[in-house]
């Protein structure tokens, strides 16, 4: 049973971003978003892999202070098209996909990609977009410049894309949930 977290009298509570995610990258793009927004976000990675469901969740929150307005997320790649279908069975969160890879995500804030585009294409374009070699997992000072300031059209261009196929990302759903509680 979780436990419910109260609003102290007169006082508005945020939500709580609970973000379920498959890697390194994920949780280290997590962790720029919450020291950008400051506002409570968990990043679980790794639960159970891509094979995480409703019961991993629930186990995982099991305890721990919750609200009604706490937002769910799972942020997974989804190349891989029986383990999108998984996911999308998942009905206590709001999916964000990336395909072929988050590294999509990023590179929509340099240029809009329609063409069909490789994971390995995405980092090596990338790295020459960024002028230094990207690894994943590290988010570094060019990268966390741009996709600090370029999200509005980021956002823009992910919109135009049709999602679950290559390329699309719907990263732009929790950007927005964490720009309308930032307000």
């Amino acid at each position: 049973m979780n436990r419910k977290r109260s609003a102290p009298k007169g006082k508005k509570i945020n939500p709580h971003f609970w973000i379920f995610c498959e890697g390194a990258t994920e949780e280290a793009y997590v962790c720029f978003l919450r020291s950008k927004y400051r506002i409570p976000i968990d990043v679980v990675t790794k639960i159970s892999g891509s094979n995480i469901s409703e019961g991993d969740i629930r186990k995982y929150k099991q305890g721990k202070p919750t609200h009604k307005k706490d937002k769910d997320f799972l942020i997974y790649d989804s190349d891989v098209r029986d383990t999108l279908n998984r996911l999308r069975t998942i009905r206590a969160v709001t999916l964000i996909a990336s395909n072929p890879s988050i590294e999509l995500w990023f590179l929509l804030h340099y240029k809009a990609q329609t063409a069909h585009i490789s994971t390995n294409d995405c980092i090596k374009e990338l790295s020459n977009r960024n002028r230094c070699a990207y690894k994943k997992g590290i988010l570094d000072e060019r990268l966390r410049t741009k996709l600090s300031g370029h999200y509005p059209e980021a956002c823009k261009r992910a919109r135009n894309l049709t999602l679950y196929e290559n390329p699309s990302s719907n990263m732009f759903l929790i950007i927005e949930a964490m720009e309308e509680v930032k307000k």
